[in-house]
């Protein structure tokens, strides 16, 4: 049976296909366009990691028909401990691009889902949190196709991130992954 890809009284795109199809489907099951959207990031922090990833930030412009527009600013503060004193004892003298004393900011990708949940509750949402991120978590135990973008910022960056704690493990345990190769991350839906 060949069924429609857009729901009906809205759409919904991502740069994944998965994480459009997630949104997708809570529209279809009756939740709103904010569930939706919910739905489509948690999934794309999975199957499109190289890019989105819950350890990020998250910005929201919510717009319903005669209400105020809500702006969501989902990033977090910087660290306190983040001084250039804390860089000189570490033995830098400037940040690092790159691992964990690259971090200045604490991740609030996670804190504007809940945010944005408050909001989708305020307009008529009821779809619980456990379906918003089924998708998610489907996709991070059963796995899906390692895209050609994936490979090749895995390819550019790997000088780079081949020493960050848990990046091969989980993106290249077996080297730079092919184009298909089934990335599977089950601590990430057990976060979920």
């Amino acid at each position: 049976m060949l069924r429609s890809r857009t729901a009906l009284g809205g759409m919904v795109t991502a740069p994944h296909h998965l994480a459009s199809e997630a949104g997708r489907d809570i529209l279809r099951e009756g939740g709103n366009a904010v569930e939706a959207m919910i739905a489509a990031a948690a999934t794309i922090a999975v199957v499109y990691p190289h890019m989105n990833a819950i350890g990020g930030d998250g910005f929201w412009l919510i717009s319903a028909p005669g209400k105020d527009p809500v702006a969501i600013r989902a990033c977090g503060g910087a660290a306190g401990l983040a001084t250039p004193g804390f860089y000189r004892e570490q033995g830098k003298d400037a940040i690092p691009a790159r691992g964990p004393l690259a971090a200045l900011t604490v991740a609030g990708a996670i804190g504007g889902w809940i945010k944005a949940a408050e909001v989708a509750a305020s307009l008529g949402g009821k779809i619980p949190h456990s379906r918003l991120m089924a998708d998610a978590v489907h996709h991070g135990k059963a796995g899906v196709p390692i895209t050609k973008s994936q490979v090749a910022l895995t390819t550019t960056k790997m000088a780079e991130l081949k020493d960050a704690p848990g990046y091969v493990d989980t993106y290249a345990a077996n080297g730079i992954p092919a184009i298909g190769d089934v990335l599977k991350q089950p601590a990430l839906a057990a976060t979920l």
